[in-house]
């Protein structure tokens, strides 16, 4: 068991693969994209695609320039998506019920790919509580992941300083982001494996399976201590 303890001010997670999945939802999205603007394999598109904003995948790989059809073709993508029933990932629950044992969901906040539309409603399906604070959509930063803006404006969010958070995430996109953020990195390999994930060159500081790995409590400060459980077992 390789256990390790860190403190922080503030803890930023990432949504849809780190939070919940929507690979089903997703997968049939991109099926009906792919057939529509003639791309290639549904499969290879969500895993190139992972992590980035919809915005930006759809106007690069479907030529989508005006910018009202964009938002129309969002839309009716992210319908897709919902339809396909999101479900929350092992161990999310209970560490987030750790984070709000003060009585509030403070101290933590989300950064997400996904637009203001559709994060709150993922959410909502799959029983995870909003924090206090709000959450940080592609609606509200003007760059995407792996840019640092997301993470940075997640930090500002919960009023903390960027390098006293930690950062969970599933994709290199945002493991790039968090870092170039200044913020410590957790990879969880819900959508990629370790060997992906250390071959990527992104550097994450710790890498867990899953949430089941982390724990998290309120000190005495008012900060939070996370344990993190490395082991591959």
């Amino acid at each position: 068991m390789s256990l390790q303890k860190i403190t922080v001010d503030g803890v930023l997670f990432d949504m849809d693969g780190t939070l919940l999945d929507s690979t089903p939802g997703l997968v049939n999205a991109w099926t009906i994209f792919c057939k529509d603007y003639g791309l290639g394999d549904p499969a290879t598109v969500v895993h190139d695609t992972h992590g980035r904003r919809l915005a930006d995948t759809l106007e690069e790989l479907c030529s989508i320039n005006d910018p009202d059809r964009l938002e129309a073709e969002i839309d009716r993508f992210e319908e897709e998506v919902i339809s396909g029933g999101p479900v929350v990932l092992p161990g999310v629950l209970p560490l987030l019920s750790q984070m709000s044992s003060d009585g509030t969901n403070s101290g933590w906040t989300i950064v997400t790919s996904a637009t203001r539309n559709y994060a709150p409603r993922a959410l909502e399906r799959c029983a995870i509580p909003l924090p206090r604070a709000g959450i940080v959509t592609s609606s509200d930063v003007s760059q995407g992941k792996p840019h640092p803006a997301p993470y940075l404006a997640g930090a500002a969010k919960i009023n903390v300083d960027p390098k006293k958070c930690l950062v969970v995430e599933d994709a290199v996109s945002g493991i790039r982001s968090g870092k170039a953020a200044g913020a410590v990195v957790l990879a969880v390999c819900t959508s990629s494996s370790r060997e992906v994930i250390n071959n990527s060159q992104a550097d994450p500081d710790f890498i867990v399976t899953d949430l089941t790995r982390v724990s998290a409590r309120w000190t005495e400060g008012g900060q939070l201590e996370i344990s993190i459980d490395e082991s591959e077992e």
